[in-house]
């Protein structure tokens, strides 16, 4: 939780404000003066006379949101932005608030501190959320299997180059991790290098997780306040409208939003993409290995994004029935039943509202649940949005599309559920495989050799059809390029700024080039710049392909500003034409070189 505080400085120029007009109105002035390239300092011409004390200079991390003032920090002098952490978008979803739409932060009075992340929401630990710590450290490996985070989450943090400009272009970026886990403290998101290359405003974006952040649930339903389960994208959608109504004061314009996403990120952009509730909100979107299909879009051996809402219905009821057998309340599910029909909906919904966070997840990892998605209600979500797309409905803007050449190698495990005759690719667990990476030292001989980490029956890795990569590139297909290739098709024509790219970068030191390769996520550090620790650096980023990965990541993220800007992302730093959908962009590099190939 981020809490509010006072920074000696900032408290100083209060004080003297407040002798002469109220503190909010001096404020609101300071952050107008930083807003529209103000000078810091009184002109010459207007000096005072000696006897008095000097102007104080603007504080260029000082700025005032609808809410209250913020005090970030200035690190101009390290990475070239000023940034501002755990900015509150909407009231804690706590007590009489969970599973209900996001309440307006209420206003503050003192500067508030912004310098720190917010927590993580409460997720249950995997390898992609953090640790005991709120970020990537050897506590992930201990962690797993256990609740994190906080329900107190919805925070959003912004980066802007250390600049005086104005009206820049805005990206706001949804984090992945199957809407189950993740969290914007995660180092693969911190914003500054994109926001300095692209000469931009970045901005991060927590939201609620798992069944917190969807849930199928009639009895919590309030048709006066809630219009579906779809929590985690009216968190979105909050965030989005604090974008609207405050990135000014920050720099950015607010008419020229791009919404990003990766993964389960994507997923939720591609929901609200759909829905025309959603107008105004971004003009443009990055989507990275999303999808929004449902099944009867898809050719058959394909998986759709998307289940039904009736999916969803059965899941909220089984998880209210395991919810009263494991508290005692019922014998088993047939009772639980039971005990069900004789309550009110309000009675449920006080029941679900009063039970602890940490046992609502303990019951979910109970149930096995390991993934979840937008629900297609028909209120927030249409019933079918690549129909609804398809009808013109939806959001009409220009898309960046990507995907990974090997997505289905980082879902290994999920192999038996193409095929009986598959076994999981992974033989060892999630926390031994953490730590295989943790330890891993990219610049010398691995410790670990492929056998070590994937079945037998999957190697040698190029074997022709039974070998890892021919399996995992089912996934590959059948997932994430059936859902892309559904997508672009549908919106064609009707929007000409379709662009398609693939991230082939697969240079990891051996065997952690086969393992991964061209996974899934391995393209986050390539769009934010940063290969330093994370999840993904261990076994991916050694001195030896420094130099392409970083010629790479330049010439990505100068592509990603000139769309933010134009919303074609033509520039002279790829080295080849970009040309709309069904060509497509393959992005990749040598060890001392960028690769970029237009297909």
């Amino acid at each position: 939780m981020t809490k509010n505080s006072t920074s000696s400085k900032a408290k100083t120029v209060a004080q003297r404000a407040h002798a002469t007009r109220p503190w909010m109105l001096a404020w609101a002035a300071a952050a107008v003066l930083a807003a529209c390239g103000g000078s810091s300092y009184a002109p010459a011409s207007s000096a005072p006379p000696a006897s008095e004390p000097p102007p104080v200079a603007a504080d260029p991390a000082l700025r005032q949101t609808s809410a209250g003032a913020l005090q970030g920090v200035d690190d101009s002098a390290r990475s070239g932005t000023y940034f501002w952490k755990g900015v509150p978008y909407a009231q804690a979803p706590t007590g009489a608030l969970r599973w209900r739409a996001p309440a307006a932060p209420k206003a503050w009075s003192d500067v508030r501190d912004a310098k720190r992340f917010a927590s993580a929401c409460l997720q249950i630990g995997r390898m992609f959320g953090p640790g005991a710590n709120n970020t990537y450290d050897a506590t992930i490996g201990t962690t797993m299997g256990q609740p994190v985070g906080s329900e107190d989450c919805l925070y959003l943090n912004i980066w802007r180059p250390a600049s005086e400009e104005k009206n820049l272009p805005v990206l706001v970026f949804v984090h992945g991790g199957s809407n189950i886990s993740g969290y914007t403290a995660d180092p693969l998101y911190d914003g500054a290098n994109l926001a300095k290359a692209a000469n931009a405003v970045v901005v991060t974006v927590n939201y609620r997780l798992g069944i917190l952040g969807f849930l199928n649930m009639p009895q919590l339903a309030q048709a006066d306040r809630e219009e579906s389960g779809n929590f985690a994208l009216l968190d979105i959608a909050a965030a989005l409208k604090f974008v609207q109504s405050d990135i000014a004061g920050f720099g950015g314009n607010p008419a020229n939003v791009t919404l990003s996403g990766e993964s389960a990120g994507a997923v939720n952009l591609l929901a609200m993409m759909s829905s025309s509730r959603n107008a105004g909100l971004f003009h443009k979107a990055i989507e990275m290995s999303g999808g929004v299909s449902i099944a009867s879009n898809l050719p058959p051996a394909t998986v759709p994004a998307l289940s039904p809402a009736s999916a969803s219905l059965a899941q909220g009821q089984g998880i209210l029935a395991s919810l009263l057998v494991a508290d005692g309340t019922a014998a088993d599910a047939g009772a639980a039943k039971t005990y069900i029909a004789t309550q009110t909906p309000a009675q449920i919904a006080d029941y679900l509202r009063g039970k602890d966070g940490n046992a609502l997840l303990k019951v979910v990892l109970a149930a096995g649940l390991n993934a979840a998605n937008p629900i297609p209600d028909g209120k927030v979500v249409p019933v079918d949005p690549i129909g609804t797309l398809a009808a013109g409905q939806g959001l009409n803007v220009p898309l960046m599309a990507g995907t990974m050449k090997e997505e289905g190698k980082l879902f290994a495990s999920l192999l038996p559920s193409l095929s009986p005759a598959f076994k999981p690719g992974w033989i060892v667990d999630d926390a031994t495989r953490f730590s295989m990476m943790f330890d891993n030292d990219p610049n010398a001989p691995s410790a670990v050799a492929i056998g070590d980490i994937v079945d037998a029956s999957y190697l040698p890795v190029d074997t022709p059809v039974t070998g890892f990569n021919a399996a995992t590139g089912l996934i590959t297909a059948a997932l994430f390029e059936a859902n892309r290739n559904n997508l672009l098709n549908t919106l064609a024509p009707r929007q000409a700024k379709l662009w398609s790219y693939r991230f082939d970068w697969a240079q990891q030191p051996a065997p952690w080039n086969d393992v991964y390769g061209a996974a899934h996520a391995f393209d986050l550090p390539f769009l934010f710049g940063n290969f330093g620790p994370s999840v993904i650096s261990g076994v991916a980023f050694g001195k030896a392909n420094e130099a392409g990965r970083v010629a790479l990541s330049k010439a990505f993220m100068a592509s990603v500003a000139a769309f933010l800007r134009t919303g074609d992302p033509n520039t002279a730093a790829l080295g080849a034409s970009w040309a709309p959908w069904p060509a497509s962009l393959h992005l990749d590099a040598s060890p001392s070189t960028a690769k970029i190939t237009a297909q």
